[in-house]
């Protein structure tokens, strides 16, 4: 008889901690969901700068759907080529590509690739080649 009873009360006390354990892994997995955000969409628009405010922080660029009108911050990268640049060295006409996310229907830039202006190349003179004789 005391085999049986120390048998169960076993068993009783295996449920109970299982119970617990189950319930405390319930708690844990809320916590989790609620630290991952949502993937931010990175966008991005080529085209030519149609306004710029540096003191505002401000860039609207003429994409190929239309105007895109971006904010920047401190965050935001501005480079031509591989050379760091500021948002006041960017003038209207230039040719930019500007990767950016859209956070409270703002559009906040995070990179501004300015392309270099195409200049025409010298024309090379070509030389017709000597006459033997």
């Amino acid at each position: 008889m005391k085999k049986t009873i120390a048998i169960i009360v076993a068993v009783l006390f295996v449920f109970a901690l299982t119970s617990i354990s189950f319930a405390a892994e319930k708690e844990a997995a809320p916590v989790k969901a609620e630290e991952k955000k949502a993937p931010e969409k990175v966008m991005s628009v080529t085209g030519d700068v149609v306004a710029v405010d540096a003191k505002a922080m401000t860039l609207t660029v003429k994409g190929k759907k239309g105007d895109v009108a971006l904010s920047t911050n401190d965050k935001t990268t501005v480079k031509m080529g591989k050379e760091k640049k500021a948002l006041a060295d960017v003038k209207v006409g230039d040719k930019v590509k500007v990767k950016y996310t859209e956070v409270d229907g703002k559009n906040i830039a995070k990179s501004v690739a300015i392309k270099p202006a195409v200049t025409a190349a010298p024309e090379e003179k070509k030389v017709a080649p000597a006459e033997k004789k």
